[in-house]
C-alpha cells in the first residue's frame, strides 16, 4: 500500500532518494522476477551483468521517440537491426526462400497480433465482414483483435489428446470471406506446435495469409532445433507462412516490450501502416498501434541481443532444455499428477487425475513455498491444468522443485479439494453475465476476499468458482474482479 501523504503528486516534492525508497517497498510485495521460481509473466536467463547493460541501454534512449524515425536515425538503425536478426533466425533474408522479409518493431505480442490480423484485414477493402481462422488454442490476442478491429473469429477445436487442431479443420473453417488463418509455434497454455506447414498449404490454396504466432516460442525454437530437438518447420522456410511474429521480450531475455512482426515481402507489410494527412498538423505515418514510443525498450533489446550472441542464446536454451525434463520428470514421479503433452519446447504443462488432487490448492501450495506458477482453467473438455513457462533461470532450481512438488501435492491431497457451497455453484452454473448485479458482484467478491488492494494469497476458491462458469460469465466475472482491485488511490 503507498503510505498516506506518498500518492503520485504530494503538494511539495519529495526527495529522489525517498522516491526509488518507496517504490522498492511497494515492489517487495511483488513475485521474484530473477531467481528461476516464477514460472509465468518474466524471463530470466540468469546471466550475470546483462540487467545492468540492458538498464544503461535503456536510460540512453528512454526519451528518444519512434514517431520520427528521420529525427531519430539511432533508434531506426537499431530496429532495423533487431528486424533483420529475427528475420534471420527465422528463415527469412539473403539466400533463403525468403529473401526480401520486412518487419517491425511493436511493444509486445499482442500489439503484433493485432497489426498482424490489421495488415489482412485492410489488404481485403472489398470484405464488408472479414473473418479469421484460429485454433482454440491460438493466443487469446487474436480473440482481442478481432473484437477491437470488427473482424469475426473462426475458432477450429484442437483434439484432447494432440491438442493440436485437425488440418481439415481448418480447411472446412476458411470461407470467401476469411482474410488470415493462424498458427501457433508453439501455442502458449500447453506449449504444443500446431501443424504449420500443413494450416499454411491450406491457406495458401485458398488465397488467404497465414500467420504464424512464434511470439513465445520464435526465439527459442531455433536454438532448440540447433541443440538437436525434433522441431518441426514453421517459419519462412514453409511455403505459404506470410508472417510471423516473435517476441524479444521472451527468450531473446530483453526487457518488457518489445516483439517483432515479420512478412514475407513490403506489399504484405504495406497495409499494417495508418497514414493519415487530412488535418493541419503533422503527417501522421505509424507502422505499429502507437504513435510515441519510447526507444528505451528497442535500445535495451539491441544491446541485450548484442551481448549474448548466437553463442549466448545457444548455451541459455541447453540450459532451459535441461530445465525442461527436470520439472517434467518431478512431475512424473507424483502419483496423480500428469503431463497433458510431453514437453516439445520450454514448456511444461500438467494436469491431476486424482479427484482428491485439487490442481487450485495444489498451486496455492506451491506458492506457499515459493514457488509461482500459472493455473489454466478447464476448457472445451480440455482439463484444469498447471502452467511452467521455463527460462534458463530455472535450471538450478530443478532439485529443489521435485520435493517442494511432491510436499505440496501431500499438503493439497490431505487438504483435501475446495468445495464451492451448493448455492454459489448453482449460481455459477445458471447465471448469465447480465444477470450479475453490482451487489452480486460485491457479494461474490466479499466471500472469496477480493476487494480494493492486493489479491488474497490463495486464490484456490476463485479460480473453482472461475472453472465451475461458463466462459462468458468467466468473462464477466474476471472483469468484474480485475475491476475491483484497479481503484485510484487518492
Amino acid at each position: 500500500m503507498i503510505e498516506e501523504g506518498t500518492g503520485a503528486l504530494p503538494v511539495e516534492g519529495v526527495p529522489a532518494d525517498r522516491v526509488l525508497a518507496e517504490i522498492r517497498a511497494l515492489r517487495a510485495a511483488d513475485r521474484p522476477t530473477h531467481g528461476g521460481r516464477l514460472f509465468a509473466y518474466v524471463y530470466d536467463p540468469g546471466v550475470a551483468g546483462l540487467d545492468e547493460l540492458a538498464r544503461a541501454a535503456y536510460a540512453e534512449s528512454a526519451h528518444v521517440n519512434g514517431l520520427d524515425p528521420t529525427a531519430f536515425p539511432s533508434l531506426l538503425a537499431m530496429e532495423n537491426a533487431l528486424v533483420g536478426a529475427a528475420a534471420r533466425l527465422l528463415g527469412g533474408g539473403p539466400g533463403t526462400s525468403a529473401p526480401e522479409v520486412v518487419g517491425s518493431v511493436t511493444g509486445g505480442g499482442t500489439e503484433s497480433l493485432i497489426l498482424a490480423v490489421k495488415a489482412a484485414r485492410d489488404a481485403r477493402p472489398d470484405l464488408a465482414a472479414p473473418r479469421i481462422v484460429v485454433p482454440a488454442s491460438g493466443h487469446a490476442a487474436f480473440a482481442k483483435a478481432a473484437h477491437y478491429l470488427r473482424v469475426a473469429l473462426d475458432t477450429v477445436p484442437v483434439d484432447p489428446a494432440t491438442l493440436r487442431p485437425a488440418v481439415a479443420d481448418v480447411a472446412a473453417a476458411i470461407r470467401p470471406e476469411t482474410v488470415l488463418v493462424a498458427a501457433s509455434a508453439p501455442a502458449y497454455a500447453h506449449g504444443v506446435i500446431d501443424p504449420v506447414a500443413e494450416i499454411a498449404a491450406v491457406a495458401a490454396a485458398a488465397g488467404v495469409r497465414c500467420h504464424v504466432d512464434a511470439c513465445f516460442g520464435g526465439w527459442a525454437l531455433p536454438w532448440l532445433r540447433r541443440l538437436g530437438a525434433p522441431v518441426p518447420a514453421f517459419d519462412f522456410a514453409v511455403d505459404g507462412v506470410t508472417s510471423i511474429s516473435v517476441d524479444l521480450h521472451k527468450y531473446a531475455y530483453a526487457p518488457k516490450g518489445v516483439s517483432v512482426l515479420l512478412h514475407r515481402d513490403a506489399g504484405l507489410r504495406a497495409p499494417q501502416y495508418f497514414g493519415y494527412a487530412d488535418w493541419p498538423g503533422y503527417t501522421m505515418v505509424n507502422p505499429v498501434i502507437a504513435s510515441t514510443r519510447s526507444g528505451g525498450p528497442i535500445a535495451a533489446a539491441y544491446a541485450t541481443l548484442r551481448h549474448l550472441g548466437e553463442a549466448g542464446y545457444l548455451r541459455l536454451a541447453a540450459r532451459t532444455r535441461e530445465a525442461v525434463s527436470g520439472l517434467a520428470d518431478a512431475v512424473r514421479a507424483v502419483d496423480g499428477l500428469r503431463l497433458l503433452a510431453e514437453p516439445e519446447s520450454t514448456v511444461v504443462c500438467f494436469t491431476s487425475d486424482d479427484p482428491g488432487l485439487d490442481l487450485f490448492v495444489l498451486v496455492d501450495e506451491l506458492t506457499a513455498r515459493g514457488w509461482h506458477t500459472q493455473p489454466q482453467l478447464a476448457y472445451a473438455g480440455l482439463p484444469a491444468s498447471v502452467h511452467l513457462t521455463v527460462t534458463a533461470a530455472v535450471a538450478p532450481r530443478v532439485a529443489e522443485f521435485g520435493p517442494a512438488l511432491a510436499d505440496a501435492a501431500a499438503v493439497a491431497r490431505a487438504a483435501g479439494p475446495v468445495v464451492l457451497p451448493p448455492e454459489v455453484r448453482a449460481l455459477a452454473a445458471s447465471l448469465t453475465p447480465e444477470e450479475l448485479s453490482p451487489e452480486l458482484i460485491a457479494g461474490l467478491a466479499a466471500g472469496l476476499g477480493l476487494g480494493a488492494g492486493p489479491a488474497p494469497d490463495r486464490m484456490a476458491a476463485v479460480n473453482t468458482l472461475l472453472d465451475a462458469a461458463p466462459v462468458p460469465l468467466r468473462e464477466r466475472l474476471l472483469v468484474e474482479f480485475v475491476g475491483l482491485l484497479q481503484r485510484p488511490t487518492w
